[in-house]
């Protein structure tokens, strides 16, 4: 175990070390391709990229329902 000043040094050097790993590490697809589903089914849940894929989901995954407002003017 070290003491004192050596130990300040060390906590230093590791905090630097870990900054630099957490920078080099950047942008991961998954949480990018996780912010790109923006629409949500209200049926099932799924979850899809933009308003034409969401209505050809909803029309073959739920044809008996109703059509959600936010889908009455999208061209599929």
């Amino acid at each position: 175990m070290t003491r004192g000043h050596q130990k300040i040094q060390s906590q230093q050097r590791n905090a630097k070390k870990q900054a630099e790993q957490k920078k080099a590490k950047g942008h991961d697809q998954k949480s990018a391709a996780k912010a790109a589903l923006v629409f949500t089914c209200s049926v099932c849940r799924s979850q899809m990229p933009d308003p034409k894929t969401f209505k050809q989901h909803f029309e073959s995954k739920h044809p008996k329902s109703p059509l959600p407002p936010e889908l009455e003017g999208v061209e599929a």
